[in-house]
Order: structure tokens, then C-alpha cells, then sequence
């Protein structure tokens, strides 16, 4: 690490996702944290994924074939005729000894039954999970790469915010990557309007929070189905995406735009072969005429209804005020400074929203850096530096995946659209921190013939080490266990 190791301290861990073997020669901290508020550090560097529609597609395409798969094994099955006993002649009194002389089944004994066909493997070795794995791992070799990783901690604090689930079936398996590929990272250092707007139309939002259940009662579908609203994307725009609890809003506006969202819902072949898989406006679901949202009426046409309520809500000063502390709480303190909200805030409604000023805001100000280091890393957060400190390459992505699981914050799957915390009070809890104990240990053993424990904790911190955690590693009794000192210690753990 450079001379001023304090501060290249900061700009490694707070902003960013940890130094290297090797460390940095970092003249300018700041300016090396500035440098990757730039949309091309924003994208994934090895983008051979899916894109949305195609991941729509091979979803589909398992799924009917795992149907056909069933179907024929059923149909062979009932094809077979089952096996018939001898006919019992009357008056065989062979037969009839035979099956009085059959054991008897004992007390407590269980009565066999015949074993239950395995499920049909996936056709051609194909497995769903598989797109989600390939798209885990790309994020985390493009967490590993990064210079400082601000990008990447930008990237992932938008993608928690605007959060989808992979436990919402087997279709966001599909779609959760390009989801986050082409809302968040595409925009990262865009507008929040921009950001916006491609979050609440993309498949993956409109599933997660079941708009396609929700249809107009005064549409045509719903005159002819009897079916109703569903409130969910409305609300959480509203309450986790923009203005924030407390932020003005009613009961009446989270119901008026739930009816202006009808309508809006996810391309089939039925409905629009051109643009199978992405937004679809379905008119006959829409609820018609104008409605009210925060005092103002909007009485546009289709979905331009709903666009324009997000073009006001994404400038509205609610948001920038929730937006702003939420940074600020994420990046530097659970209890934010009021000074750097507010200065976030003002940029934010100076710029309507210009997300690479807003980052250039956080980074330039000094409350920033001079904060203490005393939040705890995110599961994603640890795991990745640990890796990046240990030069481990991602090779066993499910069991990363299950790692992250074991300390409570599975990736791209938040218990709630409210995305997974990260304050501490929802960090510390026994298990987890238990689990992280056992990563590093497990780092320590696969790490420990090749790596020197006190040169590493050198070559991370050099003189931002304390000597509580210097003693302790040079004291550990072999190198595995010197490892998972230096990754457990305060110094790794906080930023």
C-alpha cells in the first residue's frame, strides 16, 4: 500500500472491495476512486450471456421439454401391463396352502413399497440453475478484477435497491442476470430516471411482484373476468424505489397508480411474437381514464400513463432525500452524517437524478473519508475481498453461492423487496458471523502452503495494520490459521 496507507485504506475498503497481493501504489486515493465513476467499468467486461428474452426462452424451452419428458414415461407406464398373479383355481389346495404359509408381517414392520422413479434429467445435461450460475460467476471475476471496485459496489448497492428474487420460480433463474446487466449496470452512471424506468418494465420486476396479475376492473379483462388490482409494484416503487416511507404518500396514490400500471405485463408468443420476452402493454387490461397520483392527474394514453408518473416521482424531493441518506448509509455509516445526506440530497435535484454526479458528490466529500471505519461488510462484500486479497479464483461457484447462503444473504434472493440489509444489527447475528469464521478458516487451508500470512497482511494494509492483529497472526500456530486471523480481524472485516 501506498504512504498514505490510511487513506488508501478508505478507498479500498469503503468505496471499494479490497487491495490485491501486492498492494497499491495508490499517489491519489481519491483520484482512484473517481476514476471508476465511468460507465464502461459499470458493464461486464465477458458478457457472453443471455440476454433477457433468450433467457426467457431456454427457460421455456427445458421446462416443455421436461413436460414432454414426463408425459411419454407415463404413457409408457401405462402401456406395460402390470404383472397379474396365477388365477386361484377354487378348490386348489396348492394355491390355497401357498398363501397360508406366507410369512406373516412382524409388529412395527413396515410394508414395502416399490422404490419411486428418479425425476427425467434435465434434456441434453441442460440445468435452469445453470444460467444463474454462470451469470454468479461473471459478477464475481468482475468483482475480482476490478482496479478499486467502486463500480462494482455501485453496481451491486442498485441492484439491492431495486431487488428481485430467485425464489419468485424458475423463470428468474433466466432472467435475474440480464435483469441486472441491462437495468442496473447499463445504467449505473446514468439518470435514476433512466435507471427507473428500465427496472419497473423489465420481466423480472414485473414477475417478481406479480404485475401480471393485476387488471383494470373497469377493463375490458376485467369486466369479463371479474378480476381485480394487484397493489405490489405500485407500492414498492413508491415506498422501496422512490419517495421512501414517510415520503408523502397515500393509500389512495398507491391505489390510483396501481390502476394507471394495468395493463403492463411480459411479451408471449400469444400476444407479440416481435418482442417475445420484454415489456408488453396489454390495452384490454388497462383500467381507462384519468386518475390522481400526489395531488396531480394523469390522463395520458396506455402506458405513457405510468411513464409519466416515474418522471415525476424520479424528481420528486422525497427521492432525492430517501436516495441520498440510503447511500450515504450504505457507503459510510449506519447512522449517516447530515451534512453528507444533505449534500447528496442537493446534487441529486440539481441534476434531476444524474447518478455519476451523485457518486462524484459521495466521493469528493470529506465526511466520506474521515468517517470512521466501523461498518461491516456485507457477506458479498467479505467474500469477494477475501478472494481478491488471496488471488483464489472462483472456480466453485455453488459452494461461494452456498457460503453467502450459510451467513445470511443468498445472492440475488433478499427475503422481501426491500433487498438485504446491511447495518450491523442485522449482520452480527451468531450464525453468520460463525459462517464467516469458517470461510476464512476455509480460505486459510487452501491458501496457507502458498502464502505467508504476515507478508499478505503487509502487502493489504502495511502501517494501517494495528499491532493487536499483527501479534495475533504472527502468534497463529501455521499459516491456514494465520490466513483466517487476518480475515476475521477488524481491519478486514470494516470499512
Amino acid at each position: 500500500m501506498a504512504a498514505s496507507d490510511g487513506k488508501a485504506r478508505v478507498a479500498l475498503q469503503r468505496f471499494g472491495l479490497g487491495a490485491k497481493p501486492g498492494g497499491y501504489a495508490l499517489r491519489d486515493p481519491r483520484d482512484a476512486v473517481l476514476a471508476e465513476i465511468d460507465p464502461a467499468k459499470a458493464r461486464v467486461s465477458r458478457d457472453e450471456q443471455p440476454d433477457t428474452a433468450r433467457g426467457i426462452q431456454i427457460v421455456a424451452e427445458i421446462e416443455e421439454r421436461r413436460r414432454q419428458m414426463r408425459a411419454a414415461a407415463r404413457q409408457t407406464a401405462q402401456a406395460t401391463p402390470a404383472a397379474q398373479p396365477p388365477a386361484m383355481m377354487a378348490g386348489n389346495g396348492d394355491m390355497q396352502a401357498a398363501a397360508t404359509q406366507a410369512p406373516a408381517m412382524q409388529p412395527g414392520e413396515q410394508a414395502k413399497t416399490p422404490p419411486v422413479a428418479a425425476p427425467p434429467p434435465d434434456p441434453d445435461g441442460i440445468r435452469i440453475r445453470d444460467l444463474m450460475l454462470a451469470e454468479a460467476k461473471a459478477r464475481i471475476e468482475q468483482g475480482i478484477a476490478a482496479d478499486i471496485g467502486f463500480a462494482e459496489r455501485w453496481v451491486a448497492f442498485w441492484s439491492n435497491h431495486f431487488c428481485v428474487a430467485l425464489r419468485r420460480g424458475q423463470i428468474m433463474q433466466g432472467v435475474i442476470g440480464p435483469y441486472e446487466r441491462e437495468c442496473i449496470r447499463a445504467n449505473a452512471f446514468g439518470t435514476f430516471r433512466e435507471m427507473l424506468v428500465a427496472v419497473e418494465t423489465h420481466p423480472a420486476m414485473l414477475h417478481y411482484l406479480d404485475q401480471r396479475q393485476s387488471i383494470g376492473p373497469a377493463s375490458p379483462a376485467g369486466q369479463r373476468q371479474k378480476k381485480g388490482l394487484n397493489e405490489n409494484l405500485a407500492r414498492e416503487i413508491l415506498e422501496l424505489h422512490t419517495l421512501g416511507v414517510g415520503g408523502g404518500y397515500s393509500q389512495s396514490d398507491v391505489t390510483s397508480f396501481a390502476r394507471i400500471l394495468t395493463g403492463w405485463s411480459i411479451s408471449n408468443n400469444e400476444e407479440n411474437l416481435d418482442g417475445y420476452g420484454g415489456f408488453f402493454f396489454a390495452p384490454n387490461r388497462h383500467e381507462p381514464g384519468a386518475q390522481t397520483v400526489l395531488g396531480k392527474s394523469y390522463a395520458q394514453p396506455g402506458k405513457e400513463q405510468g411513464l409519466a408518473v416515474l418522471e415525476d416521482i424520479a424528481r420528486h424531493p422525497s427521492t432525492a432525500r430517501f436516495i441520498a441518506r440510503k447511500i450515504v448509509r450504505h457507503f459510510v455509516a449506519d447512522s449517516p452524517p447530515p451534512a453528507l445526506v444533505s449534500r447528496l440530497e442537493q446534487d441529486f435535484r440539481k441534476t434531476s437524478g444524474d447518478l455519476a454526479s451523485l457518486a462524484r458528490a459521495l466521493v469528493t466529500s470529506d465526511e466520506a473519508w474521515t468517517a470512521p471505519q466501523a461498518k461491516l461488510r456485507t457477506p458479498y462484500e467479505f467474500l469477494t475481498a477475501a478472494l481478491r486479497a488471496t488471488g483464489e479464483k472462483p472456480d466453485r461457484v455453488p459452494q461461494l453461492l452456498n457460503a453467502l447462503t450459510l451467513m445470511g444473504q443468498q445472492l440475488w434472493n433478499p427475503a422481501g423487496p426491500n433487498g438485504h440489509p446491511d447495518d450491523e444489527a442485522s449482520l452480527i447475528a451468531p450464525k453468520a458471523i460463525k459462517t464467516r469464521l469458517e470461510f476464512a478458516m476455509q480460505v486459510g487451508r487452501q491458501v496457507g502452503g502458498r502464502i505467508d500470512p504476515r507478508e499478505l497482511a503487509d502487502q493489504l494494509y502495511g502501517s494501517a495494520l494495528g499491532a493487536e492483529t499483527r501479534q495475533a497472526i504472527a502468534r497463529a500456530e501455521a499459516r491456514p490459521q494465520g490466513i483466517a486471523i487476518l480475515l476475521m480481524s477488524p481491519e478486514f472485516q470494516r470499512r
